[in-house]
């Protein structure tokens, strides 16, 4: 983590109460009356180009999250301007993502694709007005005539065909009469603007693909750039929120609103969301996906709102972490741990206890009568015994952690070993006594003793034992494959790597292992989407491929909360 860079809880939290250089403006513009009916109005417009991912949760909790604050509206917008590119099965997702959230935006669903004919109309009316021109250049020519940062561009051969003509050959293009790549209709702006946007950005191309709402009515097809801002006017957006990287857009957007005298929506920019071992460029995670780096979208390694949603991440959680972290102006990198430090608030309040051993050793309790079940409660939520528990059974032989074992412990090692006491939670003290192993020398079971007068986790004589083990009974538990995540990446900044090297290089090896697990037989057949701490070890969540006779079960994050103890440090 950069210390210098990276966001804090401490240091976010003002902007989460209210204070965020937005909120601050749209507050004022609501008092003195600048809005235009007195109203707020945002949109979220994600390109249905992919699933929707942290950042994205970042904007969408902005927009749906000022809306309801200041009493406005929020629309859902889908800018599908690029038929090669977008699906049905991307907006489908992106409903979803959102009113997973818990968002909503009642009957205001839009499309750019529901403007291509007023987009067209207005194409041509900057054809008419003289700015705007069809030119016929190759791609690689525009690019290369584009010009640099330092060196102007040059005017394009066609840049000063008349009226007309351009009217002629802008209306053949969305007639069909030309291949993809033959025409391209320009603004015609300045093509030495220090703005390299503002050097005639094109509006307009050819595309022969069939797009996933108008099918095959178009073979033109406008602009990102063209469409977002007229987008925005025509819904009367008032406060049109982007981030960072838009920026040097803004000149463009408003050329062309104030050209074509429209509405004007007030852009502003604020910082995207970076968060370390993690991209959400959506091309590389997009790249993750089809080259099979990872099982899809909803992977849970994927910092996709599907893939968290799957892993077990609560949605308010996602809430949490983007009102802490807030909303700047510069550009800063959240560390991954405190979003981990916000889910484990959530899920430490609503998570079910629970008990499993991930790497069983078995037990074998000699003095404990062979046909004997005992059952002890283990509470749910164990400061407040008052939400219930549920019965976990007792045998003879249990399962427990192999890593709370060891044959040559350290002094400071409290958990079980060679003649050592432990405590088993809310059963018994036990003792080891003889340590077996295979013929390899693996160790393969315990014998213990049980203290008969310790029933609950007490003793009599008030005696002091420094360690508790969670349990399962043997002949009780169920298996169960658990899958124990990790970083899909080994580094903070993924995308700052050597040259030669791909964010890919960086990936993660083990940031995905399975385990035959045993777990308590009370949790077997939890539905889908279920939430438990399994003691001492984390929080787990019943995966969509579950079922009672094979239960699968994610790990969200483990009950370590390195950002916690961080935090006490710093104070």
């Amino acid at each position: 983590m950069t210390e210098s860079k990276n966001a804090t809880p401490t240091d976010e939290a003002s902007a989460s109460a209210g204070k965020d250089f937005i909120r601050i403006k749209v507050k004022n513009d609501l008092d003195t009356g600048r809005l235009r009916d007195g109203s707020l109005q945002t949109r979220f417009p994600p390109e249905p180009n992919g699933y929707l991912h942290l950042g994205h949760a970042k904007s969408i909790c902005l927009n749906f999250g000022l809306a309801e604050e200041f009493g406005g509206r929020c629309n859902l917008r889908f800018d599908d301007t690029n038929p090669l590119k977008e699906n049905q099965e991307y907006v489908d997702a992106i409903r979803a993502d959102v009113r997973w959230l818990g968002f909503d935006w009642e009957d205001r669903e839009y499309y750019a694709s529901d403007y291509f004919e007023q987009l067209c109309i207005l194409a041509e009316k900057l054809i008419v007005l003289g700015k705007a021109y069809v030119d016929s250049q190759t791609a690689e020519e525009i690019h290369n005539n584009r010009g640099t940062l330092t060196r102007p561009g040059l005017n394009s051969p066609f840049r000063n065909r008349g009226t007309e003509e351009n009217l002629d050959l802008f209306r053949r293009m969305k007639a069909g009469e030309f291949p993809d790549g033959a025409h391209v209709l320009r603004a015609k702006i300045d093509m030495a603007s220090p703005n390299v946007i503002m050097r005639d950005p094109i509006l307009y191309r050819i595309r022969h693909a069939e797009h996933h709402r108008t099918r095959n009515r178009w073979c033109i097809y406008p602009m990102y750039d063209f469409t977002h801002c007229i987008s925005d006017s025509l819904e009367k957006v008032t406060h049109s929120l982007c981030t960072l990287e838009f920026v040097n857009n803004r000149e463009l957007y408003d050329w062309i609103l104030e050209t074509l005298d429209l509405f004007r929506s007030e852009q502003t920019e604020f910082a995207r969301l970076s968060i370390t071992r993690t991209v959400l460029s959506k091309r590389k995670l997009i790249q993750l996906v089809t080259e099979g780096h990872v099982s899809g979208w909803d992977d849970p390694r994927m910092p996709t709102l599907s893939g968290l949603r799957r892993r077990g991440v609560p949605a308010e959680a996602i809430r949490e972490f983007c009102a802490r972290i807030g909303i700047a102006r510069a550009d800063n990198i959240v560390d991954y741990g405190f979003f981990e430090f916000c889910i484990r608030e959530i899920l430490n309040a609503t998570a079910k206890r629970a008990m499993a051993v991930l790497d069983p050793l078995k037990i074998i309790l000699e003095n404990y009568p062979e046909d004997r079940i005992e059952w002890f409660d283990l509470p749910f939520f164990p400061d407040e015994p008052e939400k219930g528990a549920q019965s976990l059974p007792f045998s003879r032989e249990i399962w427990i952690e192999r890593s709370d074992f060891r044959e040559d412990a350290p002094e400071k090692f409290f958990r079980l070993a060679p003649g050592r006491e432990v405590r088993l939670r809310y059963a018994y003290y036990i003792t080891c006594k003889e340590v077996r192993k295979d013929s390899t020398g693996r160790i393969d079971s315990l014998v213990c003793v049980y203290d008969p007068q310790s029933r609950g986790g007490g003793s009599p004589d008030r005696r002091k034992v420094r360690g508790t083990l969670h349990w399962v009974s043997i002949a009780h538990a169920v298996p169960a494959a658990v899958r124990l995540y990790d970083s899909l990446f080994l580094q903070d900044d993924p995308e700052n790597i050597p040259a030669g090297k791909t964010f890919l290089d960086t990936l993660n090896p083990n940031s995905l292992r399975t385990v035959a697990a045993r777990i308590d037989p009370g949790i077997a057949s939890l539905p889908p989407g279920e939430r438990v701490q399994f003691e001492r070890l984390g929080y787990f969540c019943v995966d969509p491929e579950s079922t009672p006779a094979h239960p699968v079960f994610n790990r969200i994050v483990t009950l370590k909360d390195t950002w916690a103890k961080l935090e006490q440090r710093r104070s």
